[in-house]
Formats: structure tokens, sequence, C-alpha cells
């Protein structure tokens, strides 16, 4: 019998590697990234209190076009960046939650650095 590989499990793994790194401050918030098959999400996250700031993702209402691909990627990095900087948030610290830095990804890093946070 073949065995697949659990992916979501080497994922997580990954994952609790780069927080184990890298943590959200009030000053500086902590940008996740999840990116499932159809859709992206991010958020801004201050971990010192638990508290999400900002929320984007391509499944909100107003969204158009297909979520799953490199332009909603980088529509979704664009309006986090925006909503970041009405709450005042400047500069973030990038979390790409496993995730290879690379397509969807670094769309969203990209898109929120055009829109002028600072990571």
């Amino acid at each position: 019998m073949i065995k697949r590989p659990d992916t979501k499990a080497q994922r997580a793994k990954r994952h609790k590697r780069v927080r184990s790194k890298v943590s959200g401050t009030p000053e500086r918030p902590r940008l996740c990234v999840f990116r499932s098959e159809n859709h992206i999400y991010a958020q801004i996250i201050d971990d010192v209190n638990g508290v999400t700031l900002a929320a984007a993702g391509s499944v909100e209402k107003g969204f158009e076009g297909n979520g799953g691909n490199k332009e909603a990627a980088r529509k979704v990095g664009q309006t986090i960046a925006e909503r970041a900087k009405a709450k005042g948030i400047e500069a973030v610290v990038f979390d790409r939650g496993g995730y290879v830095y690379h397509g969807r990804v670094q769309e969203l890093a990209e898109g929120a650095r055009e829109g002028g946070l600072d990571f």
C-alpha cells in the first residue's frame, strides 16, 4: 500500500518552526497568511495581547474575481495594507504560515508592500 504524506501536518510543523522565531508586538504586529485551495486570507495580529487588529480575505462580499490566483492575492495584500494604515500600523513582521515564499504568498506580500506596509 502506498502511503501519501500528510501535507497539512507537514505545513503545521513548518508553521510551528516559523512561529518560534516570529512574534507580533503592539509596535510591530505579525502579518499572518493562510492559503487555501480557492482563497487566500491575511490577518494582522498582536501576539502579546492576543488580538487580531485587521483582516482581509478573498471571500469578502465586495471582492471581485477568482480568489485562488495571484491577482487576487495581490488585491488582498493591498486591502490588508489599507486597513492597517487606517489603524495606524506602519510596520509588521511577515509570517508566511509554513508556505513557501512563492506564488500567491509572495504576491500578497508584494501587494502589502505596495500598499505601504514595511517589512
